[in-house]
């Protein structure tokens, strides 16, 4: 069983994010995007189960690459780094194209593998996206995912309601991070993860023309500063105070 995992490399949450022109700014203190173990994880589980092999997907500048080498050392076989300039600033639908092409070209694929979103924007489009690109099925925000006879099945959870879905191969799953709890890699795994293979492909190596993105930011500014709260002590009139501030502050 082929599996393909798609992951992001992300600006860290804990970092100092910003906009420059209105993109985000990439390349400091960025890692792979913590929703993606979970993906990385699941792949990896199944393929240890049912054999195989997991390739590592990603879209993005070429540092991205140390992404990919995360998900290796997690214990994906290899990795695909598409990088071309003429992508820079994809919207959703293009960022789906090119996974979508690169996918095809890694040959026949037997399921797809995404987390629930990306840390950096949050928009969770992308799985649906893809799956409408490669037209398979996509079976979304699973906290749970089985492989059997050609069959794939997930369970998730929409309020209190316990969904039991499946459907054939070829699929796409995208998986929630209740979905498993991602390794840690070992030293040993970080070694062997360096002689793993990783490869750059282009636009042009995987057949697609970029197009202007549907979507841009028009305008941005930092947030500002937090302000000290006020403290007052309740001397019985508090929670006159607090009412008369929600009027003024037009809260209410």
């Amino acid at each position: 069983m082929k599996i393909v995992v798609c992951i992001k490399h992300v600006p860290d949450v804990q970092s100092e994010r910003r906009l420059e022109d209105g993109r985000l700014v990439r390349g400091e203190d960025d890692v792979l995007n913590e929703l993606d173990e979970n993906a990385v994880e699941a792949a990896v589980s199944l393929v240890e189960d049912h054999g195989g092999e997991v390739v590592a997907l990603t879209m993005g500048p070429e540092d991205a690459e140390d992404g990919v080498r995360r998900a290796l050392q997690m214990g994906a076989d290899r990795g695909v780094v598409v990088s071309d300039d003429t992508l820079e600033g994809a919207d959703v639908v293009t960022t789906a194209r090119a996974l979508a092409a690169a996918i095809d070209r890694l040959g026949e694929v037997d399921l797809v593998v995404t987390g629930m979103a990306s840390l950096d924007a949050m928009t969770s489009m992308l799985p649906g996206a893809l799956a409408a690109a490669l037209g398979r099925p996509a079976l979304t925000l699973a906290n749970g995912l089985e492989v059997d006879s050609g069959t794939v099945s997930v369970t998730r959870s929409v309020g209190a309601v316990r969904e039991v879905l499946s459907c054939p191969l070829p699929a796409l799953v995208s998986v929630t991070d209740q979905a498993n709890d991602p390794r840690y890699p070992n030293f040993a795994a970080m070694r062997a993860a360096k002689k793993k293979p990783v490869e750059f492909w282009s636009a042009g190596d995987i057949g697609i023309e970029a197009a202007a993105p549907g979507v841009g930011v028009v305008d941005s500014e930092a947030r500002p500063a937090r302000q000290a709260g006020t403290i007052r002590t309740d001397a019985g009139q508090a929670g006159r105070e607090l009412a008369a501030w929600l009027v003024d502050s037009k809260l209410v």
